[in-house]
């Protein structure tokens, strides 16, 4: 398969306006692993001063969106079909660091699993999306 053009983390992030809106980072990014986080913030807690599990699974489905897209073939875009987040524990402070790796990069679909961990190390939470190969559309 051909390889993408080289995509600088920031501006992978800037593809990405609500993830920019939430504060998610981009720490490296290449199609083998693309790794993240984001800081706890009250802006994004429920009630009781945990992250939101809508704030965890943008960051997860960011992650793992700049994991598909650099496994895509030249000029192909991507959709999430499905996504699937398992919640194991809560986060009050401190960062949450993600992980993504593709299971699958196939002609029509990528599946890809992301792991979030704090910052002493134990699971929060897995990710796992499908994405569909969208081929470029002719022009005409």
């Amino acid at each position: 398969m051909t390889t993408r053009p080289a995509y600088t983390t920031d501006q992978l992030l800037e593809s990405m306006p609500l993830a920019v809106t939430l504060g998610v980072r981009i720490d490296s990014a290449g199609p083998a692993a693309v790794e993240g986080h984001l800081d706890h913030s009250a802006a994004l807690t429920t009630l009781g001063g945990a992250l939101h599990g809508g704030a965890l699974m943008a960051l997860a489905d960011s992650v793992g969106a700049v994991c598909a897209f650099l496994n895509l073939p030249p000029d192909a875009t991507t959709t999430t079909l499905e996504s699937k987040t398992n919640f194991l524990r809560a986060v009050r402070e401190g960062s949450v660091r993600a992980t993504a790796r593709p299971l699958h990069a196939g002609r029509t679909s990528i599946v890809v699993e992301t792991d979030l961990h704090d910052d002493r190390g134990r699971h929060i939470a897995r990710t796992t999306q499908t994405q569909a190969v969208l081929p470029a559309r002719p022009t005409a």
